[in-house]
């Protein structure tokens, strides 16, 4: 956390709106800025150069964009991204789009034409509400000067309040140079709401007659202890444990209760679970397309809790028999206790996930084996590992074989956007220099943002990147079989040494063809990362395998 400063809070004392903008950055306690530079917004550069607040000078915008969603994932508070007029913010409109499906807490500022040259078609205009209206909680323009700390307060407050969310704020290049004596103000602050006793009591209601409940925890609203106090609660009670897609580090993987995740390439025998449940409990997330086989999977007549501080439920799509306005933390401090519930359903659910967790034997080949691979990575992870993956054939085996120990402790889009993996491990590796960062990365996936290796190297970011190449984009490769057998067609992908990339940016890189060479380079590699630099593993893998084995 930068520490504020001197005379980050004066009243009285003249200052560029853009110095009053990073002083209100500055009392909301943001350590880092993700961006790419431009002209339009030098007030808030030059404001930076003596801040606390760290500038991550990034090599694309939507590469920044990711890192400050990882940076929100990891802390709950809002990342920060800064860009410039048109095409900073036509790069930057990927994470604001991730963002907001995955209600992640973000704030993009974007620097803008003067005043005086608006609506004129000048140099990199763009209407910033056109572009960003219906995929942002909200868009503000900063007008006046003298608002630009009020306002920045109300973007924060915005984005993380109710369902969290993108809010952007564009910046006027000639009202960032105004002065100002207006002074930074207070976070405003908000309630993460409560579940009171009555409400406990008809939620303890409907669970006493539920022979087959089912808690499905996600979405947002999280903490280490709300994580934790929910598993133990579910542990108490024998209620099986499932975590929506890409949300996995809710729940400790060596849990009793855990029985696995829903979404794509996971075990479909927990589709038959949601359709055999009689009561269905959502804990921070909800009922939507890629948990539920695309609406169609769910018993009809289970009643359906929903536990979430969004008034809208805007992504929940089947009957609320129940919602508990709160965040998981608050209702973390509710769990209403009450008697165990029969062993046999969760024994079932928690033996076909162990199995669907067990990598596959080893087959030879001339290629890299990823399940065993995979089963390497994992026996070398510490158990706050922190794994990062973008979209991509290549996440499937990362969710299905890394467990996951801790919260936070996954970062991955649930929008499917390709590219998040990289920017997202440098971040987390920021925040956190601490903890092991590992990203899985497919070829396809990781060159949409390759380029912030050299961030990671500029800022001495110590991931653990290991690149599965198949030569092509798998995921539409798989589809194109499906629907079109024997007919690819604009999938193929012609690919660089991955390693000797890494290693033209002074990073460990290697290149790996047989799977008993895997083990001992994971060792020099994190052997590597230990010595404080980055290190990757370029793995050619059978462009012909789309899926785990598995046992």
């Amino acid at each position: 956390m930068g520490e504020q400063s001197a005379g980050a809070g004066r009243t009285g004392a003249e200052r560029t709106a853009g110095a009053l903008l990073v002083a209100q950055l500055e009392a909301l306690g943001v350590p880092r800025v993700y961006g790419v530079p431009g002209e339009s917004y030098l007030e808030v550069l030059d404001a930076l150069h003596d801040s606390p607040i760290d500038m991550v000078v990034c090599r694309q915008e939507g590469g920044a964009g990711f890192m400050a969603l990882a940076e929100a994932r990891l802390t709950g508070r809002p990342g920060v991204v800064a860009v410039t007029r048109g095409p900073g913010a036509a790069n930057a409109a990927i994470a604001v789009h991730t963002a907001w499906q995955d209600a992640t807490p973000m704030i993009l500022l974007v620097g803008l034409v003067p005043v005086a040259d608006r609506d004129r078609e000048s140099f990199q205009e763009f209407s910033l509400g056109g572009w960003f209206g219906t995929t942002a909680k909200r868009v503000i323009t900063l007008d006046r000067p003298e608002r630009a700390a009020e306002q920045v307060a109300e973007a924060f407050a915005v984005a993380t309040a109710g369902r969290p969310g993108p809010v952007v704020i564009g910046l006027p290049e000639d009202v960032l140079t105004a002065k100002t004596s207006a002074p930074v103000v207070p976070a405003r602050a908000f309630s993460g709401g409560a579940v009171s006793a009555p409400q406990a009591e008809e939620l303890e209601v409907l669970l006493g007659r539920a022979e087959r409940p089912l808690v499905i925890v996600g979405g947002t609203g999280w903490t280490a202890d709300a994580a934790a106090a929910v598993t133990a609660w579910c542990e108490r009670r024998r209620f099986p444990v499932v975590a929506d897609w890409r949300c996995q580090d809710m729940v400790d993987h060596d849990s009793p209760a855990y029985a696995g995740w829903f979404g794509y390439g996971s075990d479909p025998g927990l589709l038959d679970a949601l359709d055999r449940a009689d009561l269905l409990l959502f804990v921070g997330g909800q009922y939507g397309d890629v948990l539920s086989g695309g609406y169609t999977r769910g018993n009809p007549d289970a009643p359906t809790v929903v536990v979430s501080a969004d008034p809208d439920l805007r992504a929940h799509q089947r009957r609320v028999d129940l919602h508990l306005l709160a965040t998981p933390a608050a209702f973390a401090g509710a769990l209403p206790e009450g008697p165990a519930a029969e062993p046999g359903w969760w024994e079932g659910l928690r033996a076909a996930r162990e199995k669907f967790a067990t990598p596959g034997a080893p087959v030879r080949s001339e290629y890299v084996d990823l399940d065993v691979a995979t089963a390497a990575l994992a026996e070398r992870m510490t158990p706050d590992a922190i794994v990062a993956h973008g979209a991509g054939q290549h996440a499937i085996w990362a969710q299905r074989f890394l467990p996951r120990h801790s919260f936070p402790s996954l970062l991955a889009p649930r929008n499917g956007a390709m590219g998040y993996g990289l920017p997202a491990a440098v971040a987390a590796s920021l925040v956190h220099p601490g903890r092991q960062v590992v990203c899985v990365a497919g070829d396809g996936c990781f060159l949409m943002n390759g380029q912030e290796l050299a961030t990671a190297a500029a800022y001495g970011a110590t991931p653990l990147v290991v690149i599965a190449d198949n030569s092509g984009y798998g995921t539409i490769r798989q589809h194109q079989q499906r629907h079109h057998p024997g007919r690819p067609s604009g999938t193929a992908l012609v690919n660089p040494d991955f390693g000797a990339l890494a290693r033209s940016f002074g990073l460990h890189g290697e290149r790996l063809s047989r799977t008993d060479d895997v083990p001992a380079a994971l060792d020099r590699a994190l052997a590597a990362v230990a010595g404080g630099r980055a290190a990757m593993l370029h793995l050619d893998v059978d462009p012909e395998i789309l899926q785990p084995r598995g046992v």
